[in-house]
């Protein structure tokens, strides 16, 4: 049980579900952050992030006496709160952001095993990421930030998301090609601007 994934936090929950009030704070301390996380991503806006998982704990809390003891935690709570920001964004309208500020480009780039040379260069190319990211279909998206910014398994993404490890792992493949490519056509863009031209290399 204890080399499960996120062992510690389903054990939590086995507990809070038969009654002992006091493991909710560390459900909390391990559900939330990877949570809020999750919904910046998906949001741009902390304040409306922060309200969604506040409701998402609100839920757990209100389903502690149904939840099946042995049960994962994690996806359930992502699907939560994946279903509360979907119903926001229909009553409020869908936001497209590019999420261009510094703090999500390194996990995106880190995310797609950038090498050093990108990284150094993560801001010129987070613009571009970052719309690639936002025109892929959404079930691609969704399911390669469950996967490689959020770090879910591909089976716990698979119950998020309420579809087959296989159609996860093709999602996820897709989207990482096509930002992979991104990053290829970077590369190719900065060793041109940084080889010289032949006028440039005769007067050397």
């Amino acid at each position: 049980m204890e080399d499960r994934p996120n062992a510690a936090l389903d054990a939590a929950m086995d507990r809070y579900a038969a009654g002992d009030d006091g493991a909710f704070g560390e459900i909390y301390d391990k559900l939330a952050p990877r949570l809020f996380a999750f919904l910046l991503r998906q949001s741009r806006d902390r304040a409306k992030a922060e309200d969604v998982v506040q409701q998402t704990m609100l839920q757990i809390h209100r389903a502690r006496g149904r939840f099946m003891q042995g049960a994962q935690v994690m996806p359930w709570a992502f699907a939560i709160a994946r279903r509360l920001m979907i119903d926001q964004h229909r009553r409020g309208g869908r936001e497209v952001l590019a999420p261009t500020d510094d703090d999500t480009t390194g996990d995106l780039l880190a995310s797609l095993d950038a090498g050093a040379d990108e990284l150094a260069i993560a801001k010129e190319v987070a613009e571009r990421l970052g719309e690639e990211l936002q025109r892929l279909p959404e079930n691609q998206r969704v399911a390669f930030e469950l996967i490689k910014q959020e770090g879910l398994s591909v089976a716990e993404a698979a119950q998020v998301l309420g579809t087959t490890v296989a159609a996860v792992k093709l999602r996820a493949h897709r989207a990482y090609e096509a930002l992979r490519a991104v990053l290829a056509s970077e590369r190719r863009s900065g060793s041109s601007r940084a080889e010289p031209s032949k006028g440039e290399r005769g007067n050397a």
